[in-house]
């Protein structure tokens, strides 16, 4: 009889073992609608979609609080995939979250960098790195010229300018 209980607990065990191995492989398979409109979206960061960055915004957008018109940065082409993915009626970006402008990037004029910081802190994506007290630079592969660095600057050192690709 105790063979036979023991028996039962090993494999009640190893059924657990597998159901929760299986839970997790299947969480892991499906993403969520969220991550799904969230990995379309340009990933700037900007704010300019009313949301403090794009899985605010996707999150938002699945939840019927946001239209799928109000990312600037991802333009009518990033309207239009939204539209079909989420079976929406597509359209354009509205004007009053901007109008796509070109890929760019922020660069600082390190000679006029007094190291003050406040522009790391202004940035969303984590692209300016440097020191207190010390120069300042924008690492342009991280960079999604996203404005938001330029305004806090006080000796406005920072411009932004069209990125230039590698040809």
């Amino acid at each position: 009889m105790l063979t036979g209980i023991i028996i039962m607990l090993v494999l009640a065990a190893i059924t657990g073992l597998g159901l929760l191995t299986l839970s997790r492989w299947l969480q892991q398979s499906a993403e969520s609608p969220v991550e799904i409109v969230n990995a379309m979206l340009p990933q700037t960061q900007c704010g300019q979609c009313g949301y403090p960055g794009c899985r605010p915004y996707a999150k938002a957008i699945i939840n019927d609080e946001a239209d799928i018109n109000q990312c600037a940065p991802g333009g009518d082409s990033l309207v239009t995939a939204l539209a079909r993915v989420l079976g929406r009626s597509t359209g354009s970006v509205d004007p009053a979250f901007g109008v796509q402008t070109p890929l760019s990037v922020a660069r600082i004029n390190e000679d006029a960098c007094i190291g003050c910081a406040i522009c790391i802190a202004a940035c969303p994506v984590d692209a300016i790195v440097g020191a207190a007290r010390y120069t300042h630079t924008v690492i342009r592969d991280e960079c999604t010229g996203c404005d938001l660095c330029v305004a806090p600057c006080p000796v406005d050192c920072i411009s932004i300018e069209p990125l230039r690709l590698a040809s």
